[in-house]
């Protein structure tokens, strides 16, 4: 209560002299420091390249991958409301700054009644004519009233000034959560993407497998039935011809299941889709790596996530302020402004009036510790905020790093499985000649075979690690956004720091 007191007796008269301005209260710090380190500890690709990043897959030259992430960021209900988030966060900061401002409302109006207009006895009449008289006559009063009225708190204490900073806060998380979400839509449908045309590579080589083993067995068939093949060998190249279907089923239903999940992602016809990746090539040369910095730092304020809950930290020193302003004495200022109009039998009659005031105080005396507890509650939820803060640093720190780390491994292991194919299909070619000449066993061909099977799946599968990585880096990096303020390294970028559709006018 002594606070509360020297507060008032010092910002009241401060407030009145400076235009009601009135005192505002200690905020935690809007802004913390998250701890990073000075450099990466995974190789950088070409020596930490400063070039864009954005909107990497552009740089596939690859049309269909652009139509695709378009069309699922139309399609994704995440976007869609992640940017009904940033609507909704706008109309709560108009709604914040207009309660700095007086509030204004017009008023009108109309009545109409009767009054009674009594008139007296005359002297020296009779009783009888002097009771009649006195009832008098009834005459209609119109009554019309237009007016302003007008309402203002005075924020002696700043808490509608921090209502108004928790709302922009907000609404600059909102729009960085709407960036976030079209980023990991974009990743996401670029996965799938990798993964479906992984998945083609990976029939292609299990219908080349399958064929060679039919062919095997064929031959070994006609070899068994002219006498010239034990009927074991023919039997362990059918099995293996078997084997082989098998695994081509297998494979061609994971392609169909791996589709219809692009398809879910796209939003596009199972039957159109077919036949615009049958249009477009298989396999495209991945760009080059960009837009990774040498200071973690610089790379980690490009996450639209981390912004998003920096942007939390000020939002909730905000809140802080302003539950700590509710424990302070508030001020209203009224007034109006009108006229009246009187219409009786024909003559008229208009009265102007106006008033300043009640200029009311209210004082918070006693309750329980309500704004108290309100106060400490918000200040947990600070801690809570700035907590939160440096756990998506670090963990945006452990993506970036985790994804340097797998793209480097992927670079390093493709001439090992590129070389590791070539010379197992040098391998097989030699066996199979063998064989034919008679000088090598079915089983050293079957061995070959399945050695150069294994090879060439592993090597598609490292492509896929290696699409993977890039997509993880592209996601890891924010994607190409830039936080507000921070002018975008390409024209191509610009796209990912458009705001969504729905403007609405800001107040002060």
């Amino acid at each position: 209560m002594r606070r509360l007191r020297l507060f008032a007796a010092l910002c009241l008269p401060l407030g009145f002299g400076l235009g009601l301005s009135g005192c505002a209260l200690n905020r935690p710090p809007a802004q913390v420091e998250a701890p990073t380190p000075a450099q990466w500890h995974a190789p950088l690709p070409h020596g930490g390249s400063l070039a864009s990043l954005a909107d990497w897959w552009r740089q596939l030259d690859d049309p269909l991958l652009v139509e695709l992430i378009a069309a699922a960021e139309a399609a994704s209900p995440n976007v869609a409301s992640a940017a009904a988030r940033v609507a909704e966060a706008r109309f709560t900061r108009v709604q914040t700054g207009a309660a700095l401002l007086p509030s204004l409302d017009g008023t009108a109006s109309a009545s109409r009644g009767t009054a009674g207009i009594a008139s007296g006895a005359p002297s020296g009449g009779s009783a009888s004519s002097s009771s009649s008289s006195s009832l008098g006559a009834t005459t209609p009063i119109t009554t019309l009233q237009v007016g302003l009225q007008s309402k203002w708190e005075v924020d002696l204490f700043g808490r509608l000034r921090a209502d108004r900073d928790a709302a922009q806060a907000k609404l600059g998380s909102a729009d960085a959560k709407w960036h976030d979400a079209r980023v990991s839509v974009a990743a996401e449908t670029a996965n799938a993407y990798f993964a479906e045309r992984a998945c083609q590579q990976q029939l292609r080589v299990a219908e080349s497998d399958t064929r060679s083993r039919a062919e095997t067995s064929r031959l070994n068939d006609l070899s068994m039935r002219a006498g010239f093949t034990a009927p074991a060998d023919a039997a362990l190249a059918r099995a293996s011809a078997a084997d082989a279907s098998g695994r081509l089923t297998q494979q061609r239903a994971q392609c169909a299941v791996q589709r219809k999940a692009l398809v879910a992602l796209s939003g596009i016809d199972e039957s159109t889709l077919e036949q615009k990746l049958a249009a477009s090539p298989a396999q495209r040369a991945l760009p080059a790596v960009g837009s990774i910095a040498s200071v973690p730092a610089e790379a980690i304020s490009q996450r639209p996530d981390v912004y998003s809950a920096e942007l939390g930290v000020a939002s909730a020193s905000a809140d802080v302020g302003s539950a700590e302003a509710e424990r302070y004495p508030k001020l209203t200022i009224s007034g109006s402004i009108g006229r009246t109009q009187y219409r009786v039998s024909g003559l008229q009659q208009s009265l102007e009036n106006w008033t300043i005031g009640p200029v009311s105080l209210s004082v918070p005396l006693l309750d329980g510790g309500s704004r108290k507890a309100n106060a400490d509650a918000a200040k947990a939820r600070y801690a809570e905020a700035v907590s939160i803060y440096r756990a998506n640093v670090r963990q945006a720190v452990r993506e970036v790093e985790e994804a340097l780390v797998n793209l480097d491994a992927t670079d390093g292991r493709a001439n090992d499985a590129d070389t590791a194919v070539k010379n197992y299909q040098a391998s097989f070619d030699a066996t199979q000649a063998r064989y034919s000449s008679g000088l090598a066993s079915l089983f050293e061909l079957e061995d070959s075979r399945r050695t150069l099977f294994a090879a060439q799946t592993a090597r598609v599968s490292l492509q896929r690690e290696r699409t993977e990585a890039w997509v993880a880096l592209y996601r890891s990096m924010g994607g190409g956004w830039s936080r507000p303020g921070q002018p975008s390294e390409s024209s191509e970028s610009s796209s990912m720091n458009t705001t969504p559709a729905a403007k609405v006018a800001t107040s002060p």
